[in-house]
C-alpha cells in the first residue's frame, strides 16, 4: 500500500547540459516543507550527464526539441497536478517553505478574485559573481519585484494553475528565447500578475562572463525589438542567447548593426515609423530612471513618477521627441563598439 501523500505542485525544469546544477536544485526541492512536489525535467538535447541524473532524481523526464518554450510545454503536458511551477535549473530556493508559502499566497489571491487567472513570480537575488557584479545587479533585483510589463522573466519562476496555463496556449516556442516575455504579456492581457513571498536565487555568471554593460545593452535591444515589432532582428541575432557554457565577453557591435538594419530594411518611410515606435517605447520605460533614483536615495521616486509624469508621457509627441536620442545613441554605440573591437584586435 502506498501511503505517500499526493503531489500538489508539478515543478517543471527545462534542462540542456545542466548536470553541474540540476542535483543541487533537486536537493533543495526535496527539502521543501509544507508542499508535496512532483519534479519534471524536460530536456532539450543534453550532451552531458543531465538525462541520467534527471532519471535518477526527478519524478518524470521528458525529452523534446531544444528551446525553453518547447521544453516547458512538453513538461506541462506531462504534469499531473492542478498547479505548475516553471523553474530554471540554476535557480536556488531561499527558504525551506518557499514553495508552500508561494502556493498559499497564489491560492488566496485566486479565492479573493473568484477565478484562477493569476500568475506569480518571485523577486530575484543574484549569486555566483564577484561583489562588484552583484552590486551592479541590485537594480535588476529591484525590478524583479515589480509587476510591470517587461520586468517579469523566466528566471523569476512562473507559478500558475494548469487550467490557466492551458487557456493561455502555453509558451510560444517560435524562438529559442522570449517565450517568457510573450507569455507574460498574455497574462497581463487576460489576467494578472502577483509578486510571490520570498525570493529565488539565480546565477549572475552570464553577466560576469559577458560583462554587465554589454549584456544590459543587448537585453535592451532584444526587448525594444520585441515590443516594437522588429521581428527581422531575431533571425539576424540568433546568437543573442547562447548556451551558458559558451558564454564569453560579449561583442555588442553586430547586434546593434542587426537592430539598425531591422529598422531600416523596408525603406525610408517605414523606417521613420519604426523609429517612432522605438521612441515611444523609450518614453514608456523612463520610469526606470525614477526607480534608479529611488535605489540611490531611498525616496519614493517611482510612485512620484507614476503619479505626476507617467500620464504625460503616454503620447506620440513625447515618443517622437525621444526618437533622435535613440537614433543617436545606437549609432554612437555601433561606432564606438567597432572602434573598440578594432583596437582590441
Amino acid at each position: 500500500m502506498n501511503d505517500k501523500p499526493a503531489a500538489i505542485l508539478d515543478v517543471i525544469i527545462p534542462t540542456r547540459n545542466e548536470a553541474a546544477r540540476l542535483p543541487a536544485l533537486v536537493a533543495q526541492l526535496r527539502a521543501q516543507r509544507g508542499a508535496v512536489l512532483r519534479i519534471v525535467a524536460c530536456d532539450g538535447g543534453s550532451e552531458d550527464e543531465t538525462i541520467p541524473l534527471a532519471e535518477r532524481f526527478a519524478d518524470a523526464v521528458v525529452v523534446s526539441a531544444p528551446g525553453r518554450g518547447a521544453q516547458m510545454n512538453a513538461g506541462a503536458d506531462a504534469a499531473q497536478t492542478a498547479w505548475l511551477l516553471f523553474l530554471h535549473a540554476d535557480s536556488g530556493l531561499t527558504q525551506p517553505t518557499l514553495l508552500a508559502d508561494a502556493l498559499t499566497a497564489l491560492r488566496q489571491r485566486c479565492k479573493k478574485l473568484g477565478h484562477d487567472r493569476v500568475a506569480g513570480h518571485f523577486p530575484l537575488r543574484f549569486t555566483d559573481a564577484c561583489p562588484d557584479i552583484l552590486n551592479a545587479l541590485r537594480f535588476h533585483e529591484l525590478k524583479s519585484a515589480l509587476n510591470r510589463l517587461g520586468c517579469i522573466n523566466g528566471d523569476q519562476g512562473l507559478l500558475i494553475s494548469r487550467r490557466f496555463f492551458s487557456e493561455l496556449g502555453g509558451f510560444d516556442d517560435t524562438l529559442g528565447y522570449l517565450e517568457d516575455q510573450k507569455l507574460a504579456a498574455r497574462i497581463f492581457a487576460q489576467g494578472q500578475w502577483m509578486t510571490l513571498p520570498g525570493a529565488l536565487e539565480t546565477s549572475a555568471r552570464r553577466f560576469e562572463q559577458e560583462s554587465v554593460g554589454p549584456r544590459r545593452a543587448l537585453n535592451a535591444l532584444i526587448m525594444t525589438a520585441h515590443h516594437t515589432g522588429l521581428e527581422s532582428f531575431f533571425p539576424r541575432a540568433a546568437d543573442a542567447y547562447r548556451e551558458q557554457s559558451r558564454a564569453e565577453r560579449l561583442n555588442l557591435t553586430p547586434f546593434v548593426s542587426h537592430f539598425l538594419n531591422a529598422v531600416g530594411d523596408a525603406g525610408v518611410s517605414i523606417g521613420i515609423r519604426r523609429w517612432g515606435r522605438v521612441g515611444r517605447y523609450l518614453a514608456a520605460n523612463l520610469w526606470q530612471l525614477a526607480l534608479l533614483a529611488q535605489q540611490r536615495t531611498g525616496k519614493p521616486w517611482l510612485a512620484r513618477f507614476d503619479r505626476w509624469l507617467a500620464p504625460g508621457l503616454d503620447s506620440t509627441m513625447v515618443g517622437w521627441l525621444l526618437t533622435p536620442l535613440a537614433w543617436g545613441a545606437l549609432h554612437a554605440l555601433r561606432f564606438g563598439g567597432a572602434i573598440g573591437e578594432r583596437y582590441r584586435s
